[in-house]
């Protein structure tokens, strides 16, 4: 269904108000038809979406029901007392043995002397020391060096830090240390 605008002569739509060449008012696109209703949805799929208060109710009942069957079967386990079983003729005949006095608490074999230094942490905790003070590094371990890789190879506060956990590093086994920077550059090395 389509007429011609009365100003223009374009072919137009039936629908449309004014017309779209020269937006004149057409005679017979005023008002809508009385019984017809426009959805103003956008999609031509029903709505499908999933009703969100019976799937709530339906996690909460199992979740409580969960709990209650922990509560009772879980609960009664703990208060009673394994049962024992019941003597034979041959135990009942044969008196236990007495129970020894206990000994001595039984002596630790690890030391703090004699525990291994560890210097992977030694290093973890140079690297975060490091890390608190703003001077990003990367550390590692390398046999009985620590490498320190970072841009603030030069700067006064990274060798405050290295001074302040000199005893650490030494303490688990590391001798020397060597700054290097991103580039792989060594800027210094020392003994700790």
């Amino acid at each position: 269904m389509s007429a011609v605008c009365p100003s223009c002569g374009v072919t137009v739509v039936a629908g449309y108000r004014r017309c779209p060449k020269c937006h004149a008012a057409l005679p017979y696109g005023g008002g809508r038809r009385a019984g017809i209703t426009v959805d103003p949805g956008g999609t031509a799929l029903p709505d499908r979406s999933r009703p969100l208060v019976p799937i709530l109710s339906a996690l909460a009942g199992a979740v409580l029901i969960v709990v209650i069957a922990i509560v009772v079967f879980g609960g009664s386990s703990k208060s009673e007392p394994p049962a024992e079983a019941a003597p034979s003729e041959a135990t009942a005949t044969v008196p236990a043995p007495q129970a020894a006095a206990p000994a001595q608490a039984p002596v630790a074999t690890e030391t703090p002397a004699t525990r291994t230094p560890d210097p992977g942490a030694a290093a973890a905790g140079l690297e975060r020391a490091l890390r608190r003070q703003r001077l990003w590094s990367t550390v590692e371990v390398t046999g009985a060096r620590v490498d320190v890789r970072s841009s603030a190879c030069s700067e006064a506060a990274l060798g405050s830090v290295i001074d302040a956990r000199r005893d650490v590093l030494r303490d688990a086994g590391l001798t020397r240390l060597r700054c290097l920077e991103q580039s792989g550059r060594v800027v210094f090395e020392r003994d700790l």
